[in-house]
């Protein structure tokens, strides 16, 4: 296999395309081996959207290949209070990605790998591609105990999950992308995908939770490197054309005219938390307050990730009820959000009676409203 660097010195490789007819714009048949230079979740998986919508699948296949920093990404159909700890997300700076492809929760590092296998509609074949990919990695690590699932799962020793599948099927193109453990963080894994909220119900697609394990454990002499070069060549093999992964910038108009609008639009609240289908938040929680314990009841419906009703329980005697129920108007139409709760918590704060201990019962009630988002 031809790698023409590594990904440290891409940056300066000639190799990079400056005009989209050196290969995006050719109407020639046969395969190709992509590399994105970057890291960032948005512009990788708009590089997808983009050659899925632009460029002529017809008698091509092309191969991406990408590496994300950390980031937790969701199907098109997910619901991310239900699948992820948006809270650590944003404690750790981890972003947070809704995919155009359907299927489950992943968490992304350095030590995972993207494959995207991008195919005419017809010639559309996950369960090729994932034996593509074992072949590869028998042929690199022949010990290796790795095989493909009836669920499109890569499983190692019959039981780790490596690698999950997904794929968006559009009129006459297609593609399907997988993940591939190696080095990735399990503990940062396990621990970002666990939903701490409680009391939702949706008919959102949920994950399917899966014990799993990276190639490095069972060999530590491979890299994610070794991984992709294995791959692309025997991609390469399998579609008789030349070994050469060409590398591409994400951010680069001149190669993918209009690619930064769709990186844009995948990094909105709208996209990633406003497409969450419908559902619902029915729960309990305890206010301890001096020496008394409350009991507070919350109902709230919550479309388009927006506040469609809310309901909060609590003794009359414990807060104005006009001032609860002011919270209650402005909750409602506003974004099921931290920031924007706390913004509205503040403003109603200020037209409060000027009385300390009622300034502390409201904050104390904000606060674990909030917590609930």
């Amino acid at each position: 296999m031809v790698l023409q660097s590594s990904l440290k010195n891409c940056l300066q490789l000639s190799c990079i395309l400056r005009t989209p007819k050196a290969v995006f714009g050719s109407t020639t048949s046969g395969g190709l081996i992509i590399q994105s230079i970057s890291n960032d979740v948005y512009q990788n998986l708009a590089v997808e959207d983009w050659i899925h919508d632009h460029m002529n699948l017809e008698n091509r296949q092309v191969l991406f290949l990408w590496r994300n920093s950390p980031a937790v990404v969701i199907g098109r159909h997910q619901n991310p209070w239900q699948e992820c700890n948006l809270r650590l997300l944003r404690q750790k700076n981890i972003r947070l990605a809704r995919r155009r492809s359907g299927g489950g929760t992943v968490y992304h590092d350095l030590g995972n790998i993207n494959l995207t296998f991008f195919t005419p509609r017809k010639k559309y074949e996950r369960m090729e591609n994932l034996k593509l990919v074992v072949k590869a990695l028998k042929a690199l690590r022949p010990q290796l105990d790795v095989r493909v699932t009836d669920r499109y799962d890569i499983l190692l020793d019959r039981q780790y999950k490596i690698s999950g599948t997904a794929a968006k099927l559009g009129r006459t193109a297609a593609y399907h992308h997988c993940t591939l453990l190696c080095n990735a963080d399990k503990f940062v894994l396990s621990s970002v995908l666990k939903s701490p909220y409680k009391g939702l119900k949706s008919n959102a697609t949920p994950s399917v939770p899966a014990s799993v394990k990276n190639l490095f454990e069972e060999d530590p002499s491979l890299t994610c490197e070794m991984l992709l070069d294995a791959i692309a060549e025997e991609y390469a093999t399998q579609h008789q054309i030349d070994h050469r992964i060409t590398l591409i910038n994400p951010a680069d108009e001149t190669v993918l005219p209009g690619i930064n609008n769709k990186t844009k639009e995948l990094q909105t609240w709208d996209w990633v938390y406003g497409k969450t289908p419908k559902f619902s938040v029915n729960t309990c929680f305890n206010m301890v307050y001096k020496d008394s314990v409350l009991d507070v009841k919350v109902d709230m419906d919550v479309k388009h990730g927006r506040i469609e009703v809310c309901n909060i329980d609590l003794p009359e005697q414990w807060l104005p009820p006009a001032l609860c129920s002011e919270l209650v108007k402005s909750l409602t139409g506003s974004k099921f959000c931290p920031n924007e709760t706390t913004t509205l918590a503040t403003t109603l704060l200020r037209v409060c009676p000027q009385d300390d201990e009622l300034h502390s019962r409201w904050n104390l009630l904000c606060e674990n409203m909030i917590m609930l988002m």
